[in-house]
């Protein structure tokens, strides 16, 4: 995969009509609103969230493109994961000698993965949990066994015998290599990846960064009774309907501002194909995101400015300002893209940056 040696700045400009594009769950999941301008916002983590699942989407089980971020994930197995795939114990091995009533009712038993047995000199056997057992699998395997108290007792002593063992730096670096190669989200957003529950596998800063995006007018926030002709429970059978709230967005243009540094491209290993299957995912990932609660919403215009160099040739808030987007004179009340004009005055761009 080829290294990017260029700096991007760009611009995402998208809409929404007879939707909500972002709730705010602490207001009752009505549309984000600046309450000074009034403009509509959308949050970078709501963007990022339709790229994850464009790329969750298009690309399936295809090596180096799985998604850290995704829904029902458990974070810590992925570290897990990392270090069991590196070779690297992440615990210390425990071992204690089983009395005689354990020991035989452990030769009728299939015993779990991260469990083992093994003999001593004198003929003692020891029950060993390994150094990379997943606890989890083990407590489990015991809850669904049909196996003796004294037995359960014997094991969860032992668990607590086998203590996690904390990584060295270079250990978590190399886990670090490891999820940035694995995961698309965290080579090109970042991630933080040192939790309690599982292996530290460091911080990436990822090199692509996106603002919240902001409407261009103010919006109106509409809220609409709905009503639904079936109950949920027997005691309301007799009602004839049940009502709810929803909260509309008429017509809202958006624009969110993004960034992409090559120098810490090469640090995660975001690549030219990464980069191209992101525009790709920008310009696209409102068509397998529809709802009934966000209406119709559509990238409209994805503004790329590509430096010649890797530091840049020009201040991102300057090319940001060639690009203008306003209402038509004659258009009062906006209600789709056409009622705005976008211009960008190209003949003012700086030496050694272009459009694409």
């Amino acid at each position: 995969m080829s290294e990017i040696k260029n700096r991007y700045d760009f611009m995402l400009v998208f809409d929404v009509k007879d939707g909500n594009p972002n709730g705010d769950p602490d207001a009752g999941n009505l549309p984000r609103v600046d309450a000074e301008t009034g403009q509509g916002l959308v949050t970078d983590v709501c963007l990022k969230r339709k790229v994850r699942n464009y790329i969750q989407l298009t690309q399936g089980d295809r090596v180096g493109y799985d998604i850290y971020v995704k829904e029902k994930a458990i974070l810590g197995l992925s570290h897990k994961e990392a270090f069991k795939n590196l070779g690297i114990a992440i615990g210390q091995e425990a071992d204690k000698i089983m009395p005689p009533d354990i020991a035989s009712e452990f030769e009728d038993i299939e015993l779990c993965e991260g469990l083992s047995i093994r003999e001593g000199d004198n003929d003692e056997k020891f029950l060993v949990v390994a150094s990379d057992a997943d606890k989890n699998i083990i407590k489990n395997w015991l809850k669904e066994s049909q196996v003796s108290k004294s037995l359960k007792k014997f094991v969860d002593d032992l668990l607590k015998e086998a203590k996690p063992r904390k990584p060295t730096s270079a250990e978590s670096e190399k886990g670090r290599a490891w999820m940035c190669e694995k995961f698309f989200d965290i080579r090109t957003f970042g991630a933080v990846m040192s939790i309690k529950s599982a292996p530290n596998c460091g911080q990436v800063r990822g090199p692509v960064q996106l603002t919240f995006a902001r409407s261009v007018d103010p919006i109106v926030t509409l809220e609409h009774s709905i009503t639904r002709m079936a109950v949920t429970k027997e005691d309301d059978v007799e009602k004839e309907r049940t009502m709810g709230r929803k909260n509309t967005v008429p017509y809202g243009l958006y624009v969110a501002y993004g960034f992409v540094s090559p120098a810490l491209a090469k640090q995660t290993g975001f690549s030219e194909e990464d980069l191209s299957l992101l525009w790709q995912a920008m310009r696209d990932m409102f068509e397998h995101d529809h709802s009934a609660a966000r209406g119709l919403m559509a990238t409209q215009r994805l503004i790329v400015f590509k430096h010649d160099s890797a530091l840049g040739n020009a201040s991102a808030s300057s090319l940001f300002d060639l690009v203008k987007i306003a209402k038509k004179p004659d258009v009062s009340c906006p209600r789709s893209f056409g009622d705005y004009s976008v211009s960008i005055d190209e003949s003012a761009l700086p030496t050694g940056v272009s459009l694409m």
